[in-house]
């Protein structure tokens, strides 16, 4: 595999993987010279940070045996460097415009095709993305026909595992899977798309012969019976390793040395609110998602560019907790200063908020660190609204059985009617889940992270209301990945969280 460096604005990175003896770019002939012979690159990208380190062999051999003879990945130089040679064409356009553009700008010198999309990245509440296999096959034929160079953008995905999904503009967070219907998916599994790719490839180079890796198997482990732990507010003794900190008005998570996760924002109600009176954030400054509760009771969820004003109710003096979700930073564009917390004090009704007290959370650390405990909670008699219950912590564990060879396997957790939230295995960070808006329903498990010498802790932090009212809640461990479920708009959400099936 040969790897080169070249990408427009930020960095394409090519990291030879011969012996590094020369590369150029010959503007006589408009080619690159790798060892003073001809040279075209066919390339995939491959992000290394979305895909655990055990599997990198196995999807780089996969890579490989397509017929790539070069690898894309991230990394940073200098400056806008070798940006002249980058070419960007979206799937179905006009091929041959699109390098007549690139002529037009640089007369000489290899054709080149740095991002050719074979699929697209989701958003949470718009349709799973999906480029058919037909149109990347012709295209791909048509770039390689004119001799180009090209590298398809993905060649896999992978997983934005934990907090490391990022967001577009206007916003709109990204899912956990970054599947991006590219040739493997997100667990590394063989595609159609990854067959006619290689087809269409032979046509232009020899490729390696020998078998292909298999797509890796998967396990369905089955249900999992979580029971109640904390409340945040009920753990922040264990959660806030900085203890809180207090400021007139509140302060962003940058102000706050917190990077990711969740911020609770405390401040008592100013004044009586015998009457429904508008909790709200004017200017659009909650960053990126709230979950508010008066007093223990939750009162409702504050999200950026959707839900600027929520009602409360409340003496004045009752305690008003806001806990406050990094969503994903927009990472492109005008946008990309992406500050997160609350960036403006809150009203209620024309009073700002004043006096915060404000609580970075170590979530990570205190689950890795079981320090949350396996006690279950005691029920309370606190009244919740029927739509929302304060975000709580839900633990279980399982064995992986005695007697079947060839385990731990890979597997997929799905969480049918939890809401949304972020789950932890063995103290790793999966993701979030947020079925309830689509369009990604189960969250990829890689075996890795899986035990078979003791039992394996599952942790489910749920924002919104966990579905216990019925009887226990349950994860469930499945075989197959759902990534294309039912999305909802705003209008139909709102319609959901108060359907028959949450009065139950």
């Amino acid at each position: 595999l040969v790897m080169f460096l070249l990408r427009a604005g930020t960095t394409l990175l090519l990291l030879l993987l011969g012996s590094p003896r020369s590369f150029s770019v010959d503007y006589q002939h408009d080619c690159f010279r790798k060892d003073g012979e001809r040279f075209r690159y066919i390339s995939g990208s491959i992000h290394y940070n979305r895909i655990p380190r055990v599997y990198w062999k196995d999807r780089l051999l996969k890579m490989y045996m397509a017929g790539l003879n070069a690898i894309q990945t991230h990394g940073e130089v200098g400056q806008t460097h070798v940006s002249y040679l980058c070419l960007f064409i979206l799937l179905g356009g006009n091929v041959t415009a699109a390098f007549e553009a690139q002529r037009y700008a640089e007369p000489r010198g290899p054709l080149v095709n740095s991002e050719f999309y074979t699929g697209w990245l989701d958003n949470w509440g718009s349709p799973h993305a999906e480029v058919p296999t037909a149109v990347v096959a012709k295209s791909l034929n048509e770039i390689l026909a004119m001799g180009a160079n090209v590298n398809m953008y993905m060649f896999i995905g992978g997983t934005n595992f934990g907090y490391w999904n990022g967001a577009n503009a206007p916003y709109k967070p990204q899912p956990t899977s970054y599947d991006y219907d590219a040739p493997l998916t997100e667990a590394g599994d063989l595609t159609k798309k990854y067959f006619a790719i290689q087809e269409v490839i032979k046509e232009y180079r020899k490729i390696p012969e020998g078998p292909i890796l298999p797509s890796t198997p998967k396990y369905a482990y089955g249900a999992v019976v979580m029971k109640k732990l904390l409340t945040i507010s009920d753990a922040l003794d264990k959660l806030s390793f900085s203890g809180p900190v207090n400021s007139t008005n509140p302060l962003t998570f940058i102000e706050l040395n917190q990077a990711f996760g969740y911020v609770l924002y405390r401040t008592t109600l100013p004044v009586n609110c015998t009457k429904p009176t508008p909790l709200s954030s004017p200017l659009n400054e909650v960053h990126d998602r709230a979950y508010v509760s008066v007093d223990g009771v939750s009162a409702g969820i504050l999200e950026r560019s959707k839900v600027i004003a929520i009602n409360v109710t409340g003496n004045a003096g009752s305690q008003l907790d806001v806990l406050v979700e990094n969503m994903g930073r927009i990472n492109y564009g005008k946008d990309i200063n992406d500050s997160k917390g609350l960036l403006s004090t809150l009203y209620l009704g024309t009073l700002p908020l004043t006096g915060w007290t404000m609580y970075s959370l170590s979530i990570d650390e205190a689950v890795s660190q079981g320090l949350l405990g396996d006690k279950e909670a005691t029920p309370t008699d606190a009244p919740q609204p029927v739509a929302l219950s304060p975000p709580t912590f839900y633990s279980g564990s399982f064995i992986i059985p005695d007697g079947i060879p060839d385990l731990p396997q890979d597997t997929y957790i799905k969480l049918p009617k939890w809401r949304k939230g972020q789950v932890w295995i063995n103290g790793f960070n999966l993701g979030r889940y947020w079925p309830s808006r689509g369009p990604q329903v189960t969250l990829f498990v890689p075996a890795n992270i899986l035990s078979t010498a003791a039992p394996n802790n599952v942790t489910v932090l749920e924002l919104e209301k966990a579905p216990c009212s019925a009887g226990p809640c349950t994860v469930e461990f499945t075989a197959d990945p759902i990534l294309n479920g039912p999305v909802y708009s705003d209008h139909k959400q709102r319609r959901r969280l108060f359907s028959k099936e949450d009065l139950l």
